[in-house]
């Protein structure tokens, strides 16, 4: 049984075979050419965190495929009146075909998948957000070519999208350079194993112009996640010197893009003239994470 629990429960080649794929899909699609692979498929999406891109891409993506989903929250569950998750993914195993779970605790995805029979997939953790990773990375082989080549610059906390970020890195073998304010730098123990593995350079810096010298991709995300919204004040004063703005834009490439999964807080992580301008991708990027469902989905399910 298959889940994508992170980015290194796949290998390089079945990374690369999904961004393939996605693009396929994508092309395909686009030109009005159906493909409904998945017809009598069942999908369930427990989401414990709001979601608008992640939910509705699923969605979207299951139904273009031919499948239906089932959408719970916490609270259309069991679980929220004690029921164990061991539990639940043994009944909903017997029910779907797969389970997408979004949620606070990376302990909570690890716990379904030891006991579900049918794949699950992470749709976002505090600890990881691999779809995320995948789409981001779909984007810039869309507009740059091969990521391996390409110096790809992350600005901001390093949190369960760098955390994944990172991972990619280390299973195509690009370079990374995350530009964290010190106290927020990725998890230390997820640093250490991509390093064993990576072939090009995954650096931390404190400088963010540093990070960016050369960059053909620039990278940022919130500066507080969903639960860190007591911490949001200090994290503004804190993250101030790393917003996305054209001055810093400056030390880049002057053909870099800009990636943002959103929502975005225009005027803190990145400016409106950034986010809005001629280098932003970010609603291609949006559009890219059903592309990249779909074509896991397809995958798993097929």
């Amino acid at each position: 049984m298959r889940h994508v629990r992170r980015v290194l429960d796949l290998s390089r080649e079945e990374i690369l075979h999904l961004l393939s794929r996605a693009l396929e899909l994508k092309k395909r699609m686009k030109s009005g050419i159906p493909h409904r692979p998945l017809v009598g498929r069942v999908m369930a999406l427990i989401f414990e965190k709001p979601s608008t891109r992640t939910r509705v891409s699923f969605e979207a993506g299951m139904q273009r495929l031919g499948g239906t989903t089932i959408f719970l929250s916490r609270n259309d569950l069991q679980l929220a009146r004690g029921e164990p998750l061991s539990d639940t993914a043994r009944v909903l195993s017997r029910y779907v075909h797969a389970i997408v779970v979004r949620t606070f605790g990376q302990e909570v995805v690890e716990e379904l998948a030891r006991y579900a029979e049918v794949p699950v997939i992470n749709g976002l953790s505090d600890k990881h957000h691999p779809c995320q990773a995948m789409s981001d990375v779909m984007t810039v082989i869309e507009k740059k070519g091969d990521i391996r080549h390409l110096k790809v610059a992350w600005v901001g906390d390093g949190n369960n999208v760098a955390h994944s970020w990172m991972e990619m890195a280390a299973r195509l073998g690009f370079e990374l350079w995350l530009a964290c304010p010190e106290g927020y730098d990725p998890d230390p123990d997820i640093l250490n194993e991509v390093l064993k593995i990576a072939e090009k350079p995954i650096r931390i810096v404190r400088d963010p112009q540093k990070a960016v010298k050369d960059a053909d991709v620039i990278n940022t995300d919130v500066w507080a996640s969903m639960g860190q919204e007591e911490e949001a004040e200090e994290r503004r004063r804190i993250f101030a010197p790393y917003q996305v703005n054209a001055e810093l834009l400056r030390h880049a490439k002057p053909d870099a893009i800009v990636l943002h999964c959103l929502p975005a807080h225009r005027g803190e992580e990145i400016t409106e003239e950034v986010l809005e301008g001629p280098q932003s991708v970010v609603w291609d990027q949006a559009e890219n994470k059903m592309w990249l469902h779909m074509a896991l989905l397809e995958w798993l399910l097929r």
